[in-house]
């Protein structure tokens, strides 16, 4: 099993930034993928951005150009750096950790608001 803590989220103006982390712990070496997903009130989980262990990182077209997601191996962390932040990004932001024979498991959520 694989332990996923979020933080970061919070309340920012229209156009301003965040960046939201995610500590990873447990069974590491199972992870094929690392993302975020987000789930607006009322709307389905979607897709935010996704970093393979060995490959590029995609983005959903709403937000590419202004997200951006790293890793850093070293601290066990993922990063999601949001950019020129619209109201319509509000949402709970979940981290997810797609690991082999299609196991998935799930941070606790971090709030992300925009107002406008």
């Amino acid at each position: 099993q694989v332990q996923l803590v979020e933080s970061g989220g919070g309340l920012v103006q229209a156009g301003g930034s965040l960046r939201l982390s995610c500590v990873v712990s447990g069974s590491i070496f199972s992870i094929i993928s690392m993302g975020w997903y987000r789930q607006a009130p009322g709307k389905q989980r979607e897709l935010v951005a996704a970093i393979p262990s060995d490959g590029s990182a995609n983005y959903a077209n709403s937000v590419k150009d202004r997200f951006t997601i790293s890793r850093d191996n070293a601290k066990n962390t993922v990063y999601l750096q949001m950019n020129s932040l619209k109201p319509e990004d509000t949402a709970v932001y979940y981290c997810n950790a797609a690991r082999t024979y299609g196991r998935n498991d799930w941070g606790q959520g971090t709030q992300v608001t925009v107002s406008s």
